[in-house]
C-alpha cells in the first residue's frame, strides 16, 4: 500500500461531513497489467435527481521545496487514474484534492490555471485545520 497524504484525514472526514459516503480507502483498481490506488472512493446521494454520485480523489498537498515538481508528479498520477477509471468504472468522477492555501497561492498562476483548464482537472479545495471542503471546481 503506498503512503497516505500528509490531510488524507482531514479530506475524508471532510466529505464525509458533507455526507458523502467513502466507500474504498484506497480505491483500487487493477487494469491492463497495471494496480492504481486512488486515495478514496466515495459516493452520495442527490435527493434532488435520486441518484447516486460516485468519485474518486487523490489527495495532494504540495509541501515539498518545489511545487512545480508537485504538480507535474499529481498532473501524471491524476491523468492515468482518470484513464483508468474511464476504462473500469466510467460512472465514478475523479477529483484532486488541494490545500485552500496551496490554491489560493500557487494554483493562481497563469500557468497553473491555463494547465488545469487544458487538462480538465476538477479540484476539491480543502481546508486541513478545519477538515472541510472550502470549494469544489469541475
Amino acid at each position: 500500500m503506498a503512503a497516505r497524504d500528509l490531510f488524507h484525514e482531514a479530506v475524508k472526514v471532510a466529505l464525509q461531513k458533507e455526507n458523502w459516503v467513502i466507500t474504498d480507502d484506497p480505491l483500487k483498481i487493477e487494469l491492463g497489467g497495471a494496480k492504481f490506488e486512488i486515495d478514496l472512493g466515495a459516493e452520495c446521494l442527490l435527493a434532488a435527481e435520486r441518484e447516486d454520485v460516485k468519485i474518486a480523489v487523490e489527495i495532494k498537498t504540495f509541501l515539498s521545496d518545489s511545487p512545480i515538481t508537485d504538480y507535474h508528479a499529481a498532473l501524471g498520477q491524476f491523468l492515468n487514474y482518470r484513464l483508468a477509471l474511464e476504462l473500469s468504472d466510467p460512472s465514478r468522477r475523479l477529483y484532486l484534492a488541494l490545500p485552500a492555501t496551496v490554491h489560493e497561492a500557487f494554483f493562481q498562476r497563469e500557468f497553473l490555471q491555463i494547465s488545469v483548464e487544458r487538462y480538465q482537472i476538477d479540484r476539491i479545495i480543502y481546508d486541513p485545520a478545519q477538515e472541510v471542503i472550502v470549494k469544489w471546481i469541475s
